[in-house]
């Protein structure tokens, strides 16, 4: 009988699940020799949200950490996530791209490339899957588990059958919102392993609470691979323990023959070194069964939960999770896993917070909706897709087909700033944020956001500020800042007693029950912009936003005429695209916004005479 084998995904998808993907490679490093002796069947290090996040926030080159994890890591295998034809992106890249960034992953040290695509299209795991056997690692292809009336255990069963002719070396089955329960389980495992002769991996979040149980009956059932975080970033929206996993199976026929002493020493760096994230932290990551309903997967209820924040709208979280089983609805039923759960996600969060749904509508739903992501598992609400793409064509081959090669262009284009084909890559999976990486590192002005201290988020409460101190943070609302300080409050044992501030300078008396501080010091909330320049949107030729973003192109120019309903701007926000179009018909007058300006609503972002 096979013992049974350990991803660890502690340094990847445990802390995107826990604290927004924020883990330094300086925090990993230190740990790696320990790692390095547990004997895991593979370390999930790379891919995912991990090279956003290196590049965006944490000023790292995804690439150097690879390079550094596996020189720190030579005895064990590293493994990464890759989003089939999306790579790590969140469009289809040409085919050329697919070959090239799985070259240099290899090249730099990935042995394994599990490899899944959104809809669960196998024409878009094809290339990748192609170009992994092309460099001699292993190629694991992944099924994106999620339930819906068009998807069955005959249906994952069929996929598994052709990723084996596609020369997957194993199978995983991916269950990353934790929908799996035991009777499903019971169900898909005997399938899969009477149908296909390769080995099945078994990646389950916690959210639910199921997951553990789900390894258990699956290794009874012959998948005799599971996937674990250890302990300090275990459970809830990431994975089961790895020390209660080789607990669990201990002096069983699947026993893991790892070492839970050395485990737990292990998990007790990382129980340090996670207070160091604390900022990060999302209330919505421990047990949560409503993922049962809504099917938000672990590596998305952080994200989605800060960014609700950022927006000022954290306490609608609860109407944006209801929606979301309403739009997947809408959209066929996709599984909701990168680049899909942030499709559905933000058009739910768009549908909420503009007060009508489809109101707006994401440039990334309208391409889904056009075929370019692949092919929707169910059918699609006609009225939604007239609304969003009107009688646009839908494609029926396989979107990369219809893309030329990339490459050479991509080189071309960062050809002043790129150094290697390394960053290359980085500048094709993100344009924007890329190009901006690397012209700070080519200057050395390279500034990774900062870390709140510990110590003042373990002070006295804000509600109970020290006499001999000032509370003293900024708050962001709608893009605009507000210096306050509290200076003073009445007694405590009041059920209501005054709070006295300062608001921008100036003297203020606030009754409150308690008192939130969201960000001291210039924290998350007070990354935004100083107060908008812009005059407010009041009439009908005043162009806005439905809700904070980035302006990422502008369409029009002074002096054009333009009809209404044509695209004015593109701005972005919560990662994606939203075209902003003109509600009249008439002449551009003036634009006040410029590419990079961060736009709030209610601006006059255009003016249309």
């Amino acid at each position: 009988m096979p013992r049974v084998l350990i991803t660890d995904t502690t340094l990847r998808d445990a802390h995107q699940s826990k604290i927004a993907t924020r883990m330094r490679t300086e925090d990993m490093l230190p740990i790696c020799p320990k790692l390095d002796q547990v004997g895991f069947w593979s370390l999930e290090v790379w891919g995912g949200a991990t090279f956003d996040a290196c590049l965006r926030f944490l000023k790292e080159d995804p690439w150097e950490r690879l390079r550094k994890l596996r020189k720190a890591l030579p005895n064990t295998r590293l493994q990464m996530l890759l989003r089939g034809q999306n790579l790590l992106g969140y469009r289809h890249y040409s085919d050329d791209v697919v070959r090239a960034f799985v070259s240099r992953a290899a090249n730099n040290g990935m042995d394994i490339f599990r490899i899944f695509d959104a809809l669960n299209d196998t024409r878009n795991l094809r290339v990748s899957i192609e170009a992994v056997k092309a460099t001699g690692r292993h190629a694991q292809g992944a099924i994106s588990y999620t339930t819906s009336p068009v998807h069955t255990v005959a249906g994952f069963v069929a996929m598994a059958k052709e990723l084996e002719d596609m020369g997957c070396d194993s199978i995983c089955i991916k269950d990353m919102a934790g929908l799996l329960t035991p009777e499903v389980t019971c169900k898909l495992v005997p399938a899969l392993t009477a149908a296909v002769r390769l080995p099945i991996a078994l990646h389950s979040h916690a959210t639910s609470g199921l997951s553990a149980i789900c390894q258990f009956l699956a290794a009874e059932r012959g998948c005799y691979h599971v996937d674990t975080a250890i302990s300090a970033l275990s459970d809830g929206a990431a994975h089961p323990a790895t020390e209660s996993i080789v607990a669990a199976f201990r002096n069983t026929a699947w026993d893991t023959g790892l070492d839970l002493a050395l485990l737990q020493e292990i998990g007790f760096y990382f129980y340090s070194i996670r207070k160091k994230y604390h900022q990060f932290e999302s209330e919505f990551t421990g047990l949560d069964t409503r993922v049962q309903v809504t099917q938000v997967p672990g590596g998305m209820i952080s994200n989605l939960s800060n960014q609700l924040r950022e927006q000022g709208a954290l306490d609608r979280i609860n109407e944006v999770l209801a929606e979301i089983p309403r739009v997947r609805q809408d959209l066929g039923y996709p599984p909701l896993v990168t680049p899909t759960s942030q499709i559905v996600g933000t058009q739910a969060l768009f549908n909420v917070l503009t007060g009508a749904r489809y109101k707006s509508i994401t440039n990334e739903v309208k391409l889904y909706l056009q075929g370019k992501y692949g092919r929707a598992p169910g059918t699609v609400n006609p009225e939604v897709c007239q609304q969003a793409i009107g009688n646009e064509p839908v494609i029926e081959c396989r979107p990369a087909d219809l893309l030329s090669p990339e490459m050479d262009n991509l080189r071309a284009q960062i050809e002043d700033t790129a150094k290697s084909e390394e960053d290359v890559l980085s500048y094709a999976m993100f344009p924007d944020v890329g190009r901006k990486f690397l012209e700070e590192r080519n200057t050395d002005t390279l500034k990774p956001e900062p870390l709140e201290p510990l110590a003042r988020w373990n002070s006295p409460s804000p509600a109970q500020p020290p006499s001999d101190a000032p509370v003293d943070f900024r708050v962001t609302f709608h893009g605009e800042s507000y210096h306050i300080k509290v200076t003073g409050t009445g007694h405590k044992a009041k059920s209501q007693r005054p709070f006295y501030v300062t608001l921008d300078g100036m003297p203020e008396e606030v009754l409150v029950e308690t008192i939130e501080e969201i960000a001291p010091n210039g924290g998350n909330a007070a990354r935004t912009s100083n107060k908008s320049k812009r005059p407010k949107a009041f009439m009908p030729g005043h162009v806005t936003t439905s809700m904070p973003g980035t302006i990422i192109e502008i369409l029009v120019k002074v002096g054009q005429e333009v009809k209404a309903g044509t695209p004015l701007l593109v701005a972005e926000a919560m990662k994606m695209e939203t075209e902003i179009n003109s509600h009249i018909s008439g002449k551009v007058i003036a634009i006040h916004v410029a590419k990079g300006d961060s736009v709030v609503p209610d601006d006059a972002l255009i003016e249309i005479g």
